[in-house]
């Protein structure tokens, strides 16, 4: 069996130049934001060199200790003075119409990509992405027994579908409480046969979407995106780091999961009659319906 993908159009975006004054802004907060990246493994290096130095006789004098400690305020104030990459506050703004605003906000917002070629047939990690189950079973780990309680709302559109569901914290002492509330509603929304959006509500009106492409190479392999946006005022650097480890984790999870769909010849789950009905797999029957078999 395969899957009817369709080819949708896509609407191009015109290149449209940045005026003189704002790309000259933009480059000289880039250089700003590279030479403070620079400092920080350098103030790094430059702290355990001089700890090894210090410790080296087995004796820590006051001079070194006050060296040390000054090195370490300093670098502390290094971190604090990242540089601002906003441009709001100084009028270049202005000078972009809607669409040059929206796309320079996106790009704000971005923080990691990772893509990976995965063995596995593209149906399989459909599957995996469309699937609410799996978050409390695949990823029981990385989650921390995070359970699905309760679907929303759903809602179809012409080449894709959206579910929000409720999910909750299960656990007393759960490391994700420091992204968002116990009890939060999760989006989860198919835009075509090869992008899903995942947004998660976080603290403050806060949010982080991870968007999933995936591209059918051969029969038996795909190619896996992974982009997470997030519009929290965090220390960006620092954010990157946990998030490109959160992506590594799940997907670690996801191999397992992946080679059993694989396993059982996944795409005869893929025909109209015989998808499941659940209202957690909403989603997957909405895709079903709209790319897969009606056999």
């Amino acid at each position: 069996m395969s899957v009817n993908l369709i080819k949708t159009d896509s609407n191009e975006i015109p290149n449209n130049h940045l005026p003189l004054e704002v790309e000259l802004a933009i480059f000289i907060s880039n250089l700003k934001n590279s030479i403070w990246l620079f400092g920080i493994p350098s103030w790094v290096f430059g702290i355990s060199d001089r700890s090894v130095a210090a410790l080296a006789d087995g004796y820590l004098s006051p001079l070194e200790i006050l060296q040390l400690l000054t090195a370490s305020f300093l670098f502390l104030s290094w971190l604090y003075l990242r540089p601002e990459t906003n441009l709001n506050g100084d009028g270049t703004e202005a000078y972009l119409c809607p669409s040059q605003v929206s796309n320079f906000d996106l790009k704000k917002r971005h923080m990691i990509s990772q893509e990976y070629i995965l063995p596995f047939p593209y149906l399989c990690q459909i599957y995996h992405l469309l699937s609410l189950k799996h978050l409390e079973t695949v990823h029981k780990f990385s989650l921390n027994n995070l359970k699905v309680i309760n679907v929303s709302h759903v809602e179809a559109t012409n080449i894709g579908g959206i579910i929000k569901f409720q999910t909750v914290l299960d656990s007393p002492v759960n490391p994700l409480k420091i992204w968002r509330q116990p009890i939060v509603e999760v989006d989860l929304i198919l835009h075509n046969p090869y992008t899903v959006e995942l947004s998660i509500p976080v603290y403050n009106n806060k949010r982080i979407i991870v968007i999933f492409n995936v591209f059918p190479l051969t029969d038996t392999e795909h190619q896996f995106f992974i982009d997470i946006y997030s519009d929290l005022e965090w220390n960006k650097p620092i954010l990157q780091l946990m998030l490109h480890f959160a992506a590594c984790l799940t997907l670690f999870e996801d191999l397992p999961y992946l080679r059993a769909l694989a396993d059982i010849n996944v795409e005869r789950l893929f025909h109209l009659n015989k998808s499941a009905s659940h209202e957690t797999m909403w989603l997957f029957k909405r895709f079903v319906e709209l790319y897969g078999s009606r056999e």
